[in-house]
Parts: structure tokens; C-alpha cells; sequence
């Protein structure tokens, strides 16, 4: 019984080594979505970070700041969905068949 608990806790120890090697390769990685046909683009870390904001000057029109507004909302919330996509496959491999509630990785 005791060698049994002894190896469970190695594949545990290996286990969170190779999640904690895999979120740190997450957060180095580099997210970009864009939106207005390329008009914005947005780049973010995996940290969830927005490293970078590229604006062309072709949609900014002072007239119509709500369309502006509308892509970089855009373009944001698509990062950030992308960042979280990548999170969710990369680590889901190590939480299936846990049950754990979203988000806790």
C-alpha cells in the first residue's frame, strides 16, 4: 500500500511539473486577432495581456468614434477568446475526467 501512495505521488509530482511547464509556455506565447478587415489589430500575450494596438488611420473618422470603438471591442474580446481557446486545450488535457470547475487550471 505504501509503494502504491509513494508512486501516485511521483505521477502527481511529474503531472504538475509537465501543467507548469505548459502554462509557462502559454503566457510566453503571442495572440492576434483583428477586425474592419485589418483595419484594427490587437495583440495580447497569454497572460492576457495587450501587448499591441495597431489603428489604421483610414477608420479614424472623428465623426463616427462608435465605430471605432465597436472594432477595437472587437478585435479585443477576439484575443482574448483566442488566448483562452489555447488555455482551455492545452491545459484541458491535464484536468480531464477531474470535474474541476472552469477556469481552474
Amino acid at each position: 500500500m505504501k509503494g502504491n501512495m509513494n508512486n501516485m505521488m511521483k505521477q502527481m509530482q511529474k503531472m504538475q511539473k509537465k501543467m507548469m511547464k505548459a502554462q509557462e509556455e502559454l503566457h510566453e506565447m503571442t495572440f492576434e486577432a483583428s477586425s474592419g478587415g485589418g483595419m484594427i489589430t490587437v495583440v495580447a500575450n497569454g497572460k492576457k495581456e495587450i501587448t499591441d494596438v495597431q489603428i489604421s488611420e483610414e477608420v479614424v473618422d472623428p465623426d463616427d468614434i462608435d465605430m471605432l470603438q465597436d472594432l477595437i471591442l472587437t478585435a479585443t474580446n477576439d484575443v482574448i477568446q483566442q488566448i483562452e481557446d489555447k488555455t482551455n486545450e492545452t491545459m484541458g488535457q491535464f484536468t480531464q475526467g477531474m470535474n474541476l470547475p472552469g477556469g481552474m487550471f
